[in-house]
């Protein structure tokens, strides 16, 4: 409720629901006896010294919000730099592993290139590379890599890219007879087609084999 006071101006007894302190008007307390106008001024003190215990609460529950935040913000970009660097040790790993492998194959490739050297029946250079292929498949299987069945099988087209056809009476229309490029798996999935010839049916109704089934 709004209240006049004697120098003409209003005060306010209720704000938004809540008792609140006013301080009385000069010559409104002028005219109070002195233990009252006492009274008055300590109600005041202790009101204003109420809002500013509030106020420092508040200022201090903002301080602990901002220090959580900035501990949140460090934490996350830390973990980010951990698990980069984690992710930049494994792959000097991955690399320095297979790097390693490929050196027993270079070790073997400069054993056939020696023996070509000292010359002979060329015995020793076809062991040498003989060596060194395995080494190369042996290799490539240890990584996951291993070879796609070709020649003898159905085509595929998922499997084997046909690259020719041949009239052929001994197989089935659209059996891999020949292949050109050995086709390899990486785990599960088609790491590179392997490039075949396919079988079609003799003379001119014979057509090249397109992997749908038909001769």
């Amino acid at each position: 409720m709004a209240e006049k006071t004697k120098n003409g101006e209003n005060r306010a007894a209720e704000g938004n629901g809540r008792d609140t302190f006013v301080l009385p008007a000069e010559a409104e307390i002028a005219e109070m006896p002195l233990a009252e106008a006492h009274k008055k001024l300590e109600e005041a003190v202790a009101a204003l010294e109420e809002k500013q215990r509030a106020l420092e609460e508040k200022e201090k529950e903002a301080a602990e919000f901002k220090d959580k935040y900035l501990r949140a913000l460090a934490e996350a970009d830390n973990s980010r730099k951990r698990i980069r660097q984690q992710s930049e040790e494994s792959m000097r790993i991955q690399r320095e592993a297979l790097l390693r492998d490929l050196l027993s194959i270079i070790d073997n490739l400069e054993r056939a290139v020696a023996a070509a050297r000292d010359g002979g029946n060329g015995k020793p250079i076809v062991e040498g590379v003989e060596m060194v292929l395995r080494s190369m498949v042996d290799f490539l299987r240890g990584h996951g890599v291993t070879q796609v069945s070709a020649v003898g099988q159905p085509f595929d087209p998922l499997l084997h890219e046909a690259v020719d056809s041949v009239e052929s009476t001994k197989h089935e229309p659209n059996t891999v007879v020949d292949e050109f490029v050995r086709g390899y798996y990486i785990g599960d999935r088609l790491l590179r087609p392997a490039r075949v010839a396919v079988s079609r049916l003799p003379g001119p109704a014979g057509e090249h084999g397109s992997g749908d089934g038909e001769g």
